[in-house]
């Protein structure tokens, strides 16, 4: 099975998988296997996982009791190509080692991401930091318009100050956010996965969301399938619910409505106003819970 796995990421070393308009992941190297996290596991619990003799099920294990750091025997490096506004986000994760492209050393990447017209998201009422909805595309197109003559601008202004022999540290501070940069980006599995469930949930920010589609579906997937397997079953696609969540879908499922909607309003999760629900986010949040084990929400067609 190792050297199936071998075989499938080598064929794909150094291939770009293209993600946005000039975005890119490449696989650099790697190293461990499913293999690797079996062997940790019982190097470290000894005797108490010989009952457990299937690998994937020992797997199936340590990732639904959340245990670590057999996960952390397991590192990939990836070289990646991502605009400097999504590159922000991304290396929050303060798990990982990276060197990226240096605007000081070298002239900045001539690429920027760009908007089509159908693209511009409107800002979402609930949720501060996310999009809801697409711009009409007359809107779209100016926008678009806009964009390419600002992101024109800026590269024309930095390479006159280049040419006039500006030091790069100092030529690059007006380059947009939409500017291309490229890193070399190393992670062990563990953080890794705790990567890709955030920036794969669909709360996660479009850009980021299309690097972590590929590096998962693309990459881990052929890398290490049956810790995969158990990362999409016990966390990505898994619920978790409060202790009052549980209460509540309980009662529901009881068919014990009022008593849901006074622990709802207790927990002021939702405020009755004008003889209608209002909903807060931690509500909605719980709503998309209900929707996806099938419970029907009763204050639903009153808010």
């Amino acid at each position: 099975m190792i050297d199936s796995i071998s075989k499938s990421l080598s064929s794909i070393k150094k291939i770009s998988f293209s993600v946005l308009d000039d975005g890119f992941i490449r696989l650099i190297d790697w190293m461990g296997s499913d293999e690797s996290i079996v062997q940790a596991a019982r190097v470290s619990y000894g005797s108490g996982t010989k009952k457990i003799s299937e690998d994937r099920a020992l797997i199936r294990y340590l990732m639904r009791q959340k245990h670590t750091s057999p996960f952390e025997m397991c590192e990939i490096k990836l070289h990646v190509r991502v605009p400097m506004d999504c590159w922000r986000q991304w290396i929050r994760h303060r798990t990982a080692n990276v060197n990226e492209y240096s605007t000081r050393y070298s002239i900045a990447i001539d690429a920027a991401k760009t908007t089509k017209p159908n693209e511009w998201r409107m800002q979402a009422k609930h949720n501060r930091q996310g999009s809801n909805g697409f711009l009409e595309n007359t809107v779209g197109r100016h926008l678009s318009l806009r964009e390419q003559e600002i992101q024109k601008a800026c590269r024309e202004v930095y390479q006159e100050r280049i040419n006039l022999g500006v030091a790069r540290e100092q030529a690059r501070k007006d380059l947009p956010l939409s500017t291309y940069t490229e890193a070399y980006w190393k992670i062990d599995l563990h953080n890794l996965l705790h990567f890709l469930e955030l920036r794969m949930s669909p709360m996660a920010q479009y850009e980021i969301r299309q690097y972590a589609n590929v590096i998962g579906n693309n990459i881990v997937k052929k890398w290490v399938p049956l810790a995969w397997e158990a990362f999409l079953d016990y966390r990505l696609n898994s619920l978790t619910l409060s202790s009052e969540e549980i209460k509540i879908t309980r009662m529901l499922i009881n068919n014990e409505i009022n008593q849901a909607l006074n622990i709802m309003m207790k927990n002021r999760m939702i405020v009755k106003a004008n003889n209608k629900w209002k909903k807060t986010v931690e509500s909605q949040e719980f709503e998309q819970k209900l929707k996806v084990m099938g419970i029907q929400i009763p204050w639903d067609n009153k808010a």
